[in-house]
């Protein structure tokens, strides 16, 4: 074309290039509405970005479901993290699947409001910044992150789980990473309330002959994915981090699903960081069942009394009981255990205190403890819910002048509040003293939650989770770690 315009006439030369531009620009609309991959080339060009092949097999996919005819309405798709499937699945997709069906209505949702609200935004700034090529332009007066329409009739809204979906209508749902936490996809309760909201709140708005996509990580054996591919009637596209036999990229096994972003050796230093049971999960895409209960305290390394560490933050947890020892009726145990976390971000078991007595006992062992731990100890107490608790836990705090003490009503199953701080013994990230209550502390996590006492696991889980949420001291301060 340009030796043809560069033999024309002067004065029809640049009317010429204006025409030919004009229909190189009519050529790409075409190609990126005859191709999700054309478009999400496009759109990436401008920060040297292209698909990867997981990223064209994921693509091929999601525009087979939408525009294909006689396959499957659902699919599944699963990778590990880091693996872009949210900027394929969530963002692009939608955008252009409303230039391909321009009356289409787009339902996304995720695990919490704020994450379908930054996905929101990402596909509202993909569609305005390319709506000459995509064909369609969003109405001025919606001017919300999280839902817009388009001149030419479709629409697009975005939620939380369980969020409000009353009087929405939806041609094609996604839902995108719809579990938060792994102490989520290990609570019973958690996985059967976004079993029912799915079913019945969300497919509930799904109009004849509407599409499904999910896209999630693998948690848990009977996470949603594992419950709705036992249902039947889903299309399953789950690629491992390491691929194995029969890998539907046709890797070789072993290699890595992103070579240019992870390789096999730093996927192999992440497999050692998070434990098997984890990557196995996470990264595999084969969720298992945690064998003999929810902890495996034979991966805890024990390190001597006189070892010193380099110690952030310690807390000490507490779970309190305040019966008196009855033998014949083997009452609980008030504990109090105390947790560090390392410079390198592990966590180390320091110390556990526990008696049966009557209340004023229990409150003199708290007093006395924290007089030993020192003032630079955070003291971590439940508080029964209702006036009655908030003003046990203000006369303890009384008591505590002068310590760090956050009082706080326990909330969740108790296994969904240990799961977190199990995914770390997991990964082998807990450490603890050597000491005489080693064996009933381990004892108890190994027939957690199925046996008779879980007091000390009740402190370990609040300990974990204050730490965790704690604000680091601006400096980190070396200390021997003292048994007893």
């Amino acid at each position: 074309m340009p030796n043809l315009i560069s033999s024309l006439p002067a004065e029809r030369q640049n009317e010429a290039t204006r025409l030919d531009e004009a229909e190189a620009e009519l050529q790409v609309r075409r190609l990126i509405r005859r191709s999700l991959r054309n478009w999400a080339t496009e759109v990436l060009a401008s920060s040297e970005m292209k698909p990867a092949a997981h990223h064209v097999y994921m693509m091929r996919k999601l525009q087979g479901l939408l525009v294909g005819r006689g396959g499957p309405r659902r699919l599944m798709v699963h990778m590990p993290p880091g693996a872009a499937k949210s900027t394929y699945g969530s963002v692009l997709f939608p955008a252009w699947a409303l230039a391909v069906r321009p009356k289409l209505n787009v339902v996304l949702a995720c695990h919490t409001a704020s994450l379908a609200e930054h996905l929101g935004r990402a596909v509202r700034h993909v569609a305005t910044e390319h709506a000459a090529r995509l064909g369609y332009s969003l109405r001025a007066d919606e001017r919300s992150a999280q839902r817009f329409s388009t001149d030419l009739g479709g629409s697009f809204f975005a939620t939380g789980v369980h969020g409000p979906l009353t009087g929405r209508r939806a041609d094609l749902v996604i839902v995108d990473d719809p579990v938060k936490s792994s102490a989520e996809a290990e609570s019973q309760s958690a996985r059967d309330a976004l079993y029912e909201w799915f079913r019945v709140d969300l497919l509930t708005r799904l109009r004849p002959g509407g599409r499904v996509v999910l896209i999630m990580t693998r948690w848990h054996p009977d996470d949603l994915a594992g419950r709705l591919a036992a249902d039947g009637g889903w299309e399953v596209l789950s690629l491992p981090a390491l691929a194995e036999a029969g890998d539907p990229l046709g890797r070789q096994v072993g290699t890595a699903l992103w070579p240019g972003w992870e390789d096999r050796a730093a996927l192999e230093r992440v497999r050692a960081a998070v434990g098997e049971r984890a990557w196995a999960a996470l990264y595999q895409q084969s969720p298992r069942v945690r064998e003999g209960g929810m902890f495996e305290p034979g991966k805890i390394q024990v390190i001597a009394p006189e070892t010193v560490l380099p110690l952030r933050e310690t807390v000490r947890g507490w779970d309190l009981a305040a019966t008196a020892d009855r033998s014949s009726a083997n009452p609980d145990w008030t504990v109090g255990l105390r947790l560090g976390r390392l410079e390198d971000g592990r966590f180390v078991i320091l110390d556990v205190v526990r008696m049966r007595d009557g209340p004023a006992a229990v409150e003199n062992l708290i007093v006395e403890t924290a007089a030993r731990d020192g003032a630079g100890v955070q003291i971590s107490l439940p508080q029964d819910p209702g006036q009655a608790g908030k003003y046990q836990a203000q006369l303890l705090a009384r008591r505590l002048a002068g310590y760090r003490v956050h009082a706080s009503v326990e909330s969740g199953s108790k296994e969904q509040r240990a799961g977190p701080v199990a995914t770390q013994m997991d990964a082998g990230n807990i450490l603890m003293v050597r000491a005489g209550w080693n064996q009933a502390l381990c004892d108890e996590m190994r027939d957690f939650p199925n046996g008779g006492k879980d007091d000390q696991v009740d402190a370990l889980s609040r300990a974990f989770m204050s730490l965790v949420e704690a604000v680091p001291p601006a400096r980190v301060i070396r200390v021997p770690l003292m048994g007893r």
